[in-house]
């Protein structure tokens, strides 16, 4: 059975709806959907990450806000960026230090975390790794989607710098998903990718 890895955005959680959606929309289809809980901390998540990639081999990381941000640098897979935020120390950093309550249900019961000075410094630890390394094969795996009504991070010129407009994609929608942008969206270019890659 074919894997594919889904990453949340920023205070939510493996259980989130969009993993559901993509679950139950994939595994007829004969493919399995890992959605984890990202750890909190940046460079454990990274680690986490490339851990799990590493382990379960997936055919295709879909990713979202925060979740892009760490997917981009998981390189030799192939990836969908949903309106990646590649800025999060800066997007914390106006935000303000304060407790932060997860969106969703995590595994460990944990309801909130602490946004805070150490929070922000890994992040921008992190940031500093985005798009290095990237090889004419990784480009080619590399797809961005972009809702066209997205208030809270614009990061088209980044990815179109560094990974060109072939796999660039502008959709009517806001920052956070709903079930008709990944229905329309987001699963069929999944299809795609997975059809692709059974046939090559």
């Amino acid at each position: 059975m074919k894997k594919v890895l889904y990453l949340h955005g920023f205070a939510s959680a493996g259980s989130s709806g969009t993993a559901t959606q993509m679950r139950n929309h994939l595994y007829p289809m004969g493919v399995s959907v890992l959605s984890p809980d990202i750890p909190v901390s940046p460079l454990e998540a990274m680690r986490f990450l490339q851990e799990t990639v590493e382990r379960e081999a997936p055919a295709l990381i879909v990713a979202t806000s925060m979740g892009a941000l760490y997917a981009e640098q998981l390189r030799g897979t192939a990836r969908i960026l949903v309106n990646p935020s590649f800025h999060m120390a800066r997007l914390l950093t106006f935000g303000g230090m304060k407790r932060q309550e997860f969106r969703n249900k995590r595994q460990d019961g944990a309801r909130d975390f602490r946004i805070d000075k150490a929070l922000i410094q890994e992040f921008q630890q992190v940031e500093k790794q985005s798009f290095q390394g990237i090889t004419p094969e990784d480009r080619e795996l590399v797809y961005g989607l972009f809702g066209t009504l997205d208030k809270r991070v614009n990061c088209q010129p980044e990815f179109r710098k560094h990974y060109g407009t072939a796999h660039f994609t502008l959709f009517e929608g806001e920052h956070f998903l709903n079930g008709q942008v990944l229905s329309h969206v987001v699963l069929p270019l999944v299809e795609e990718i997975l059809v692709h890659s059974s046939n090559s």
